[in-house]
Order: C-alpha cells, then structure tokens, then sequence
C-alpha cells in the first residue's frame, strides 16, 4: 500500500505537493497550479495554514538506495 510522503525529489518548498503528485501519479506541476488556483479562492491563509501542517505531519519519503562510489577508483 503506497503511503502519502513529502517527495525528496519533486520539491520547490518542503516537496508536500511533489508527494500529493507522486501519490495521486499526476505531475507536481500540475498539482501546484490546482493549489494556487485554491489559494487564490479561499483567501490565501487557509491553503498555506493546510501547507504548513502536511509539512510537519507528512514524512519525508525513504530513500532509494543507489550505486554506492568508492572515493579511492577515482
């Protein structure tokens, strides 16, 4: 079961969008533009008080382990 996360990866502020994106499989971007149509209907506080607390509620994804480099093969 995929879990919610804030995105590592697809992030401009805290990657809270990017995670909704990822979550939901729909660009980050696209996902920014409906926010910001939100923010600019509801009155701007509403959406970043929401923004502010999936930040401090939402865990940052796992990292993917990759190819680990040996400084010394340089």
């Amino acid at each position: 079961m995929k879990k919610l996360t804030r995105s590592r990866t697809d992030c401009m502020i805290a990657g809270v969008l990017g995670g909704v994106g990822e979550y939901l499989h729909v660009d980050g971007n696209i996902v920014r533009l409906i926010y910001l149509f939100a923010l600019l209907v509801t009155g701007i506080v509403p959406g970043v008080l929401i923004y502010i607390l999936a930040f401090f509620i939402l865990p940052d994804a796992p990292l993917v382990p990759g190819p680990v480099h040996d400084s010394s093969e340089v």
